[in-house]
């Protein structure tokens, strides 16, 4: 197959109106990356320190202020630790504190292993394990748990415990480019999570495409939506930070989506960069005269954008903003990039994921190892010397992953797990997953990592997990399970077993148990002839008592219709039926809607089963709720993400959230 190179002519000219008016963009040359991110930060702040660089809704920083903060981070670390390059656990929540603690770990020249404080306890604890780091970093929020991290055997450094005698003075320590910088985990194809290393070389490079691309220059101000612990929450925050523009931080948690449209404009956000999910939600709260005068780019990552996101975008934007589809990974950074405007026509469902990015050449590959032909499918495989330098303590799979390139110099090939499609022009169309990665509400998960949870428990003797699309068309995971003969397990108590072992949003929707796995000629699991359980409700450990009264039949009714369940039985757990908390809020935004009852959302988030609901229901008659209330109300709801659901039903019901970053 023929490589193509030039991006098309229409492109070129929807990106050259990536520029802000202020017209102060500097170019960020190649050369430039041949440094460490300190050293690249620290010229910034000579240049800006006066000028704002994280906002929150409680502070705002400086260049200098923020720079002070890291140094007494990176001061406290080497006192405590010496310069030994180590990797370091970093407890931090989504916040400025975050952004320094992580930088200042940088500056070290040790490596950071970020760690939200949300994530699963048990996940928590492999990284921790897994990094082998025998320090952990932390404020004295999160002190707690990073002494039960630690387990005695690895030493806790409280970070609001730093003496006032500390110097705010850069450390000046020498760091390669090559030194590694971070380890991010994110799920793995063996039943645990991989870390997958980049040093600041390949962080800069990609700041650098970042830069380039859409012409980021000091006048810009960036959401930060996802924590800085995650992968695209802290590229989010260089591609700021290391061209002297703002990062400015909103908690949907605490502030929802439906006064973001007002902050957006009052903050003069120009760069919008979030996951289509979220943007989907944001874009659902907007009315017909909306008007954003700063905002000139908005940034979709984390997972393919959908037609009808794009459409959304054509209805609510004006012609100077301009969507973009990218499409990258962990490992190889920026890969392609399609930008839209409202004249872009979009063809079929799939939008394009665009045409490679900067010394990265896209190629696609069959089993063989051979390209195939345009408008062939093949793997997604990325051609530079850009890339992780591999996997932590994961010599085979960096082998399996990555392949030295036959042209004789330092590139390599790495292999996404990706397919795709190429058309002519080079522009690339993503089409699923190889493997057995798939994205279950914005999230990357991978299936064989379930089936390894299920295939821990004592009666369990073979497990196979499959994604299926919903009449909805969205993605939900199907456990197929074989047991002892004498087992009695039901589908409650495998659920309450995985919630020890996996997040929340990792846990199949339905089950189905088998009596034998089907098996293929040669003895693999026949994945294909294993039938959709349907809406069936499964196999629970109360018994199915029917709805007698209005107020029971009208809930059972409502869980049926959310869930896909027939039938919903008074005494069923609705997240025994396959309910998530994306579902739970739409239970919740029905109730309010069809009864029009003022119920507290506390009060609902800890009745499970349609009687305890049915019991808040009579305690609340006659508390209608206003027309006003009823619609700020649903739309809150209804603009809610998958993790601020989970983090509001954990913070409603006192039980700790169980989360986990998205890739």
């Amino acid at each position: 197959m023929a490589h193509v190179s030039k991006i098309p002519s229409e492109q070129e000219a929807i990106r050259a109106k990536c520029f802000h008016p202020s017209g102060t963009f500097v170019e960020f040359t190649k050369e430039e990356i041949e440094q460490s991110i300190p050293e690249r930060l620290e010229g910034i702040v000579r240049k800006y320190p006066k000028r704002i660089v994280v906002k929150t809704k409680n502070n705002a920083l400086t260049y200098v202020e923020l720079d002070r903060a890291t140094n007494r981070v990176a001061h406290r670390l080497l006192a405590e630790r010496g310069g030994e390059k180590e990797p370091v656990i970093a407890v931090v929540d989504h916040d400025a504190d975050a952004i320094a603690t992580i930088l200042g770990v940088f500056k070290t020249g040790k490596t950071c292993v970020p760690l939200d404080p949300v994530y699963h306890q048990m996940r928590s604890a492999y990284i921790v394990d897994d990094s082998q780091a025998r320090v952990i970093i932390t404020k004295s929020k999160n002190l707690s748990l990073a002494h039960e991290l630690a387990r005695g055997v690895r030493q806790v450094i409280d970070l609001d415990d730093i003496s006032a005698t500390v110097s705010v003075d850069s450390p000046g320590i020498s760091i390669s480019p090559d030194t590694a910088a971070y380890i991010l985990y994110t799920s793995g194809s063996t039943g645990e999570p991989k870390g997958v290393v980049q040093n600041h070389l390949n962080l800069l490079h990609d700041v650098m495409g970042f830069t380039n691309s859409f012409h980021i220059c000091t006048d810009d101000r960036l959401t930060l939506f996802a924590s800085p612990s995650g992968g695209q929450g802290l590229k989010t925050v260089l591609n700021a930070l290391l061209n002297g523009a703002a990062v400015c931080a909103w908690n949907a948690k605490e502030e929802g989506l439906v006064n973001l449209a007002r902050w957006i404009s009052g903050k003069e956000i120009s760069i919008f960069n979030s996951g289509p999910t979220l943007l989907m939600s944001f874009m659902k709260t907007l009315g017909e005269k909306e008007h954003f005068p700063d905002l000139r780019l908005i940034i979709c990552t984390g997972e393919p954008a959908s037609r009808a996101c794009i459409e959304l975008y054509k209805k609510h934007f004006s012609s100077k903003t301009i969507l973009v589809n990218m499409f990258g990974a962990l490992e190889a950074g920026q890969i392609g990039l399609y930008a839209i405007d409202k004249e872009t026509g979009i063809y079929g469902e799939a939008v394009p994921v665009g045409y490679a990015t900067q010394d990265k050449e896209v190629l696609l590959l069959n089993n063989a190892g051979k390209e195939v032909n345009f408008h062939e499918i093949g793997e997604i495989a990325v051609r530079s010397r850009y890339l992780t330098p591999g996997y932590w303590r994961r010599p085979e799979l960096t082998a399996a992953k990555f392949i030295l390139d036959r042209g004789g110099d330092d590139k390599r090939v790495y292999l996404t797990g990706d397919l795709g499609l190429m058309l002519p022009d080079g522009c690339l169309m993503h089409k699923g997953r190889k493997d057995f990665r798939v994205k279950i509400r914005g999230y990357g998960v991978d299936i064989t990592e379930v089936e390894e949870a299920l295939r821990e428990h004592a009666v369990i003797k073979d497990a196979v997990v499959v994604a299926r699309e919903t009449d909805a068309g969205e993605a939900r995971l199907v456990a197929y399970f074989t047991c002892s003969d004498e087992s009695s397990l039901s589908v409650s108590e495998l659920r309450d077993w995985l919630r020890t072992k996996i997040p929340d949003y990792m846990i199949p929707s339905a089950f189905a148990r088998l009596d034998a796995m089907p098996l293929t000629p040669n003895g693999k699991v026949d994945r294909n002839v294993l039938s959709d359980p349907g809406n069936s409700r499964p196999d629970l450990e109360a018994s199915y008592v029917a709805p007698t009264t209005p107020a029971e039949q009208k809930l059972a009714q409502i869980w049926a219709d959310t869930l896909g369940v027939e039938p919903v039985g008074i005494d069923d757990n609705f997240f025994d039926l396959g309910g998530d908390s994306l579902a739970a809020m739409r239970v919740v935004s029905q109730v309010i809607e069809k009864l029009q009852l003022e119920i507290p959302l506390a009060s609902l988030f800890q009745a499970p089963t349609v009687a305890e609901m049915a019991a808040v229901f009579e305690a609340h008659q006659g508390k209608k709720v206003g027309e006003a209330d009823l619609e700020r109300m649903l739309v809150e709801l209804e603009s809610l993400s998958d993790d601020e659901a989970r983090r509001l039903i954990a913070e409603e019901s006192g039980k700790p959230s169980r989360g986990e970053h998205r890739d």
